[in-house]
């Protein structure tokens, strides 16, 4: 949970924790005065919202003017990584995001806004990339890995372990409706828009427009 055996650490962890449920000015407060020195890094103006939660915020950066809402999670468990999560200036994490490494990393661009209850997910070297102003509607998934080797059946296919790619990524200015899902392996050009309940499994052009289950072309901005 700490990512230190400095027993320091731990409990400098376990005081700040202690702060994440006090509601209002007061814990906006506290948090903000206790709380940066958990991080990696962390700029001026970060907002930290009640009831966050922390796993290894060592290896966590955090920009300027960050918004974290009501319910965020960063976890960071990526012990190869010196940074597994890397969130730029001025973006906006909205209600109970979710953002979770496990031996892998996730980059989110200056500007970008997630909303609520989005799910950002990177498994084993497999990162997901999200760019500058872009905008993630409320209850996205996008995930990098998560596929399993499927190859054997002498052995369950959670032994098998995942296959290696290049996780996925969204470019500066992309659009993702609610309820999009963008899967590994999936690529979204430079402004282009995913439509509500989209799923993405396949690279997307700059400016198009795509849709459906799998998402497939719609229209081209322009």
């Amino acid at each position: 949970m700490v990512g230190s055996r400095s027993i320091g650490a731990t409990l400098y962890f376990e005081w700040c924790s202690w702060l994440a449920p006090i509601p209002g000015a007061l814990g906006l407060m506290l948090r903000k005065l206790f709380w940066p020195r958990l991080f990696g890094q962390c700029g001026s103006g970060v907002m930290f919202g009640v009831n966050m939660i922390l796993r290894h915020p060592g290896r966590i950066r955090l920009g300027n003017n960050v918004v974290l809402s009501e319910g965020v999670l960063l976890d960071a468990r990526s012990p190869t990584n010196e940074t597994a999560i890397h969130i730029s200036d001025d973006v906006i994490l909205a209600n109970n995001t979710m953002v979770s490494c496990k031996e892998g990393s996730v980059t989110i661009g200056s500007r970008t806004g997630v909303g609520a209850y989005t799910i950002i997910q990177s498994v084993q070297n497999c990162p997901v990339t999200i760019g500058e102003d872009a905008a993630l509607g409320p209850r996205c998934y996008l995930v990098g890995g998560g596929n399993y080797q499927t190859d054997r059946s002498d052995i369950p296919i959670a032994q098998q372990g995942m296959r290696p790619s290049d996780g996925c990524s969204i470019g500066n200015g992309v659009w993702l409706g609610a309820n999009v899902s963008v899967l590994d392996g999936a690529c979204l050009g430079e402004g282009s828009i995913a439509a509500a309940g989209a799923v993405v499994v396949k690279p997307v052009a700059p400016r198009e427009i795509v849709g459906g289950v799998p998402a497939r072309t719609i229209s081209r901005r322009g």
